[in-house]
C-alpha cells in the first residue's frame, strides 16, 4: 500500500454485474495496511427502513454500508459525539456503533434524527484489495470536500459526481443502469 484512500470517496465504474457495488459511492473509514473498511453512501435498505418504522414508530433511512456482516449495524453523526465509543470522519462527522446511545438521544431529543445516517452492513477489503481494485479502474477516488454524509441520498449522488468529473466520465452519468443495454 503506497497511498491511504481513508476519508476519501470512491465511485464506482458501471459494470453488468448489477451487484451491490454498482453506481455505489463509498465513503473509506479506514485504509491501511490490513486493508480497507468503508460504507456505502446511496444505497437504501427499503426492508430495513421499514422494520425500524415499525420498531420505533418514527421514519429512519437505512443504507447497504455493504455486503459484509449485514447484521451490523453503524450511524454517522453529524455534530459533536455523544459517545466515547466513536471514530472521528471529519471535523463535523463520526461514525459509531454505539445503538442505546443513539437510539435514546434521538427519543429524548437530544439527537436530530436529520443528523443520523444508519448503515446495516460494510464494505471491507483484504491487504492490498482496494489498491488493485483502483488499478483495475473499478473504482475512482474522488476529492469532495462539504459532503453532507447525513443527508438522504440515492443513485442520484452517483450521477451527480460523474456529471461533475466530466469528461469520459459524463458517458457513465449517462449511461443507462443496465450497461448492456447501451
Amino acid at each position: 500500500m503506497n497511498y491511504s484512500y481513508k476519508g476519501k470517496i470512491l465511485i464506482s465504474t458501471p459494470d453488468i454485474s448489477g451487484d451491490i457495488f454498482s453506481r455505489s459511492v463509498v465513503l473509506i473509514i479506514e485504509h491501511d495496511n490490513m486493508g480497507a473498511y468503508g460504507l456505502i453512501l446511496n444505497k437504501k435498505n427499503h426492508l430495513m427502513s421499514s422494520k425500524l418504522l415499525e420498531l420505533f414508530g418514527f421514519n429512519v433511512e437505512v443504507y447497504e454500508g455493504g455486503p459484509v456482516e449485514n447484521d451490523r449495524i453503524s450511524f454517522i453523526v453529524k455534530g459533536n459525539p455523544i459517545t466515547e465509543k466513536y471514530t472521528k470522519i471529519e471535523d463535523e462527522f463520526y461514525l459509531t456503533e454505539d445503538i442505546e446511545e443513539i437510539v435514546s438521544s434521538i427519543i429524548d431529543d437530544k439527537l436530530p434524527v436529520e443528523n443520523v445516517k444508519v448503515f446495516s452492513g460494510y464494505s471491507g477489503w483484504s491487504a492490498n484489495q482496494l489498491d488493485r481494485e483502483i488499478q483495475n479502474k473499478m473504482w475512482t477516488p474522488v476529492e469532495i470536500y462539504n459532503l453532507d454524509y447525513t443527508l438522504p441520498n440515492d443513485q442520484s449522488l452517483w450521477k451527480k459526481i460523474m456529471q461533475n468529473l466530466g469528461g469520459d466520465f459524463l458517458l457513465w452519468a449517462n449511461s443507462p443502469e443496465d450497461v448492456s443495454m447501451n
